[in-house]
């Protein structure tokens, strides 16, 4: 019986090419903000609650390797005293990528976690500019654990088709 060299998996590793990713392009597709005090006033404390909503998209573009992932936001400020809306901020950022040498059963994850990772940071610039210039402190978002996100997203959808079945 003949015994594999111990260098084996490592010779294996090198022969796989890295996974190589560009940024080709990065963008506001969507975006709405609304000064609700501006418009009808507001009295007494201003303290804020912020909630914020993500979601991501993802999907292959037209051209070889290339593809469009999008993070959505929703963001409400209202009073924490009475409730009442300060304002209301919603965006889609998106990027476009090349990503390629990459396994088929990885693209779906890295295209959900690594690639919002880095735009994320442009997004969070965005969100603090227009919040600035809409008469409101800066708001500096808190970085996103994608993954967390991704693996919340896995198990909503595990869960609703077990129920599906359960039907």
């Amino acid at each position: 019986m003949a015994k594999k060299p111990k260098n084996t998996e490592n010779l294996e590793a090198q022969a796989q090419p890295p996974v190589k990713m560009k940024v080709l392009a990065q963008y506001v597709r969507d975006m709405s903000f609304e000064n609700i005090v501006a418009q009808k006033g507001i009295s007494g404390d201003m303290a804020p609650e912020i909630s914020v909503q993500v979601n991501l998209d993802a999907k292959k573009r037209p051209f070889d390797n290339q593809y469009e992932v999008i993070i959505k936001t929703d963001i409400a400020s209202k009073t924490k005293e009475k409730g009442e809306p300060m304002f209301l901020l919603e965006l889609e950022y998106g990027g476009i990528f090349q990503i390629e040498n990459l396994p088929e059963d990885q693209l779906h994850p890295y295209l959900m976690i690594e690639c919002p990772r880095m735009v994320f940071p442009f997004l969070r610039r965005v969100v603090s500019d227009v919040t600035r210039d809409g008469g409101f402190p800066p708001l500096n978002l808190e970085t996103i654990d994608f993954v967390a996100l991704y693996k919340a997203e896995i198990q909503r959808r595990v869960a609703e088709g077990a129920k599906e079945k359960a039907n």
